[in-house]
C-alpha cells in the first residue's frame, strides 16, 4: 500500500521532472499513456496535474508531497513547505508592453494611464500575482489608493478599480498587445517570445523554479516523514550531481603536493599508490565551473586525466524537514 502521494507537473516542465526522477534511481512506467505514473518504489503512488492545481492540492492534503513552481505557489498563496529547489524550469516573471511604448517601468505605464484616464488592460494567468504587485506599486497607491485592480474572469468580476483591470488568459498570453490588451503579466525563460511578438519587458517581479514541496501534516506522519526524506535524499544529489566534476588523475611523486595545493575538492580528494613505483592517483570531486581554470596545472603537473559526470552526490547527512527548510515566496 502506498504510504506517499506525489503529484507531479504536466507540460512545460513534465520532461525534466521524469528525467530528474530517473536519475534518482526511480523507473518511470507510463510516461505518455496515463495521468498516474507508477515509479519502481511501491510505496510513492503518483500522478500527473497541472503545475497550478500542484500547490493547493498539497497544501489541503490531497497529496503528501509534490513538483511545482514557485510562481504557482505565490499565486496560489499556499501553505506549504518547501523542501528542495530542483534547479530546473528557470523563468522570470515580467510585465511587458508592446516595443513602442514609451513607458521604460510599470509606475511610468500606470502613471501614464491613470493621468490620461484611460483603462490600463492587463492579460495574464497570474491573477493574484498581479493584482498584489500592482497595488505595491507607488504610482498605483497615488492614483488609485487601497481599492483592488478589477479581476475580469469568463465566471467572475472582483475588485473595485475600473481603470487598472486583469483579464484573465488562457495561454499564448504574449499574442494579446496590442488589439485586446495593454500588457501582459507572463512567465519568460530567454525573452525570446516576446520580442517575436515586439514586446518589451519593463519590470521583473520573481524568479522562478522547480521545486519540491511538502504537506506539512505529512511531514508529522513518522513513516511518510522518512520516506519523504530519502526522496529529498536521492532528488538532493542529482541537484548536486549535476553542479560536479568526478575527475581521476595520475601524478609522480615529486609533484603530489603541488597539485594537491592547487586543486579543489568537495572534502578531501583519496590518494592511491599505482603499480608504478613512484606515481599515485588522485580522485576527487570538483565544481564544473572550476575545471577550466585547473586545466593548465593538470597538465604540467599530471598525466591521464578523466573526467565523469556523477549521477549523484549524496552527503549522507540527515535531511532537516523543520521550519529552517521553509523559504518564503513573496
Amino acid at each position: 500500500m502506498p504510504t506517499v502521494k506525489f503529484a507531479v507537473p504536466k507540460g512545460s516542465i513534465e520532461a525534466a521532472t521524469f528525467k530528474i526522477l530517473e536519475e534518482a534511481w526511480q523507473s518511470v512506467v507510463g510516461i505518455g499513456r496515463t495521468y498516474r505514473i507508477r515509479l519502481s518504489d511501491p510505496e510513492i503512488e503518483v500522478k500527473v496535474l497541472r503545475p497550478q492545481e500542484i500547490p493547493t492540492y498539497v497544501q489541503e492534503g490531497f497529496y503528501d508531497i509534490g513538483i511545482t513552481g514557485k510562481d504557482w505557489i505565490r499565486e496560489a498563496k499556499a501553505d506549504i513547505k518547501i523542501l528542495l529547489d530542483l534547479e530546473y524550469g528557470l523563468v522570470k516573471q515580467v510585465f511587458a508592453v508592446p516595443e513602442h511604448f514609451e513607458s521604460s517601468n510599470l509606475t511610468e505605464l500606470i502613471g501614464e494611464f491613470a493621468t490620461k484616464k484611460k483603462p490600463l488592460r492587463i492579460s495574464t494567468e497570474y491573477l493574484t500575482t498581479t493584482s498584489s504587485h500592482i497595488k505595491e506599486n507607488s504610482a498605483y497607491k497615488r492614483y488609485f489608493g487601497d481599492i483592488s485592480p478589477m479581476i475580469i474572469t469568463p465566471w467572475l468580476r472582483v475588485g473595485e478599480n475600473r481603470n487598472v483591470q486583469i483579464f484573465l488568459s488562457f495561454g499564448a498570453t504574449e499574442a494579446k498587445p496590442p488589439e485586446d490588451v495593454d500588457a501582459i503579466f507572463d512567465i519568460t525563460e530567454t525573452g525570446t517570445t516576446l520580442v517575436q511578438n515586439k514586446l518589451k519587458v519593463i519590470d521583473t517581479v520573481m524568479e522562478s523554479s522547480a521545486v519540491l514541496v511538502a504537506n506539512k501534516d505529512s511531514l508529522r506522519d513518522v513513516k511518510k516523514r522518512e520516506k519523504i526524506s530519502d526522496m529529498v535524499a536521492l532528488l538532493k544529489g542529482v541537484v548536486e550531481g549535476r553542479k560536479k566534476l568526478h575527475i581521476f588523475v595520475n601524478v609522480k611523486k615529486e609533484n603530489l603536493d603541488s597539485l594537491l595545493a592547487n586543486m579543489p575538492a568537495l572534502k578531501k580528494p583519496t590518494i592511491s599508490t599505482l603499480s608504478e613505483d613512484g606515481w599515485y592517483g588522485v580522485n576527487t570531486i570538483i565544481d564544473k565551473n572550476e575545471f577550466i581554470q585547473i586545466v593548465p596545472i593538470m597538465r604540467k603537473l599530471a598525466q591521464g586525466l578523466v573526467v565523469m559526470d556523477p549521477r549523484q552526490i549524496l552527503p549522507l547527512d540527515e535531511i532537516r524537514l523543520d521550519n529552517d527548510m521553509d523559504e518564503k515566496i513573496s
